[in-house]
Parts: C-alpha cells; structure tokens; sequence
C-alpha cells in the first residue's frame, strides 16, 4: 500500500491552511494531506457564477495537478457539502468520504425541525454585516453554547467572508444535488458530529444520510465539540487517528458496520 492521499477542503470562514495546519501535523508524514483553499474566494469576491460545481473542478484540478487517479476527500461545513457534490459527480474518484459537520446536504427529506432552521438561515440575507456574522454562528450550535468573540482586529482575510457564506446559501437553494448518484455511493464515509451542535442542522443531516444513504456509514460524535470550535482544530490528534483508520480501512477493503439509527438528537449531549 502507498501513501494515504488526501484533499481537505475547508469551511466558509478559516482558510484551508488556518482550518487543517494542526490534522495535518498530526496525520503525520506518511499521509499526503492536502488542505484546498476553496475556489470561492480565489479572487477579491465570490464570482459571480460560482456553485459547487466550481469547487468540484477545483477538486479535480488538484488531484490532476498530482497525478493522483483516486483519493480520499473530507470537507467541513460548506466543504462538506461541496465534498458530497463532488462524491456524487465524481464517485469513481473517491476512494473514501469524510465528512465534517457538512453544511448542507441536498433539498430534499427534510424534517420539519430542519425546513424551520433552513428558513432561518435565508432571513440572514436581510442582516447588515455587522449583525451577520454573529447571527449565522448562533444557528449553528445548541443554545447554551457560549460562542467566542470575533477576533479584534479581524485577520484581513475575514472582510470577504460574509459574501461568500451568503454565495454558499444561496447556491444551497438552486444547486441540484442528485439523489440517485449519492445513493449510489458505496465507498465508506465518514461522518464527524459535534455533541454541541445544532442538532436541528448537522445531526439531521447526519441522521438523513445515515438513513437514506451510505450502506458504509460510520458516525463519531465529539461530546464536547461544536461547529465552530471543530475536532479537526482542538482535537486533531483524536480526529487524525479515526481518519487514519477510516482511510485505511477504505485502502483495504474493509467493510465497517453501518451505525444504528435512532435520532441523533440523543446522542453525544
């Protein structure tokens, strides 16, 4: 067996460096891990006819660039969900999926919890930007959660991030995720739920895909995790040696046990 190869693609908010630089030290040397900037913000604003499609073609860039034929592919909040477009466009590439805490996960079998929560997420467009930032983070998480003040001064970087979380809902909304390739997905994934979290967002999507989904499907909940202070940055080395099992595991061949599905809601508190 070579070496483990991986693309890792970030969130809406931290570059790909910023989000993955402490998994990536502890994945160690034997793992090609690559942390993919998104193509979202590869100029000043989000382009104008961006989608996940566009991220898909910086996926298959990367891995072209690399020669690399198949890979693993893990992304977080909105590279989680560019992750599951791409798995369901590109399946033959994919040697495996991880998924961390995905944003998003197709438009359809919602729950009502969720429809509710998705209709919350549109009413941000209405916000200034200095009530924005704030608004979108408290959707993400239980709400005894205290969040962590926005760093002062913001990192340069931070000025186009609104925009680009608003492209990412807004493609949310159109982008047609297709049922049928993503059921028909049989490499084993791997699913990163913060016990934290708004279980109303990532554990029904969690439970949705687990469900309807993935005949591999493995879930590993992070009791005292949430969206935005995620295991792949406080707990990496944890995160590093499930992924590593996770990726050799899909190498081998190994088949790992579909987890149970009763609501996620009362798992990790």
């Amino acid at each position: 067996m070579g070496p483990i190869r991986a693309i890792l693609l970030p969130g809406a908010v931290l570059p790909a460096q910023a989000a993955f630089g402490g998994l990536i030290a502890a994945l160690g040397p034997d793992v090609q891990a690559i942390a993919k900037d998104l193509e979202l913000y590869a100029d000043d604003g989000p382009p104008a006819d961006w989608s996940l499609d566009t991220e898909i073609d910086g996926v298959l860039r990367e891995a072209d660039t690399r020669a690399w034929k198949t890979f693993h592919l893990a992304g977080y909040s909105g590279g989680g969900a560019a992750a599951l477009a791409f798995a369901a466009k590109h399946p033959g590439r994919l040697l495996s999926l991880a998924l961390l805490e995905p944003a998003w996960a197709g438009n359809w079998d919602w729950s009502p919890a969720y429809a509710e929560l998705r209709k919350k997420y549109e009413q941000l467009e209405t916000l200034p930007p200095e009530q924005f930032m704030s608004a979108f983070m408290r959707l993400g998480v239980k709400p005894d959660v205290v969040l962590p003040p926005p760093p002062d001064p913001p990192p340069p970087w931070m000025a186009n991030r609104p925009a680009g979380i608003r492209a990412f809902l807004r493609t949310y909304k159109s982008y047609d995720l297709e049922r049928a390739r993503l059921a028909a997905f049989r490499q084993p994934v791997y699913f990163a739920l913060g016990g934290l979290s708004n279980p109303h967002d990532y554990g029904d999507i969690a439970s949705r895909l687990s469900r309807v989904f993935f005949p591999d499907f493995h879930l590993e909940v992070f009791p005292k995790r949430h969206h935005f202070d995620p295991p792949h940055r406080i707990e990496p080395e944890r995160l590093a040696e499930l992924l590593r099992r996770h990726w050799e595991q899909a190498e081998a061949g190994t088949v790992v046990e579909p987890v149970e599905t009763e609501p996620l809601e009362t798992r990790g508190g």
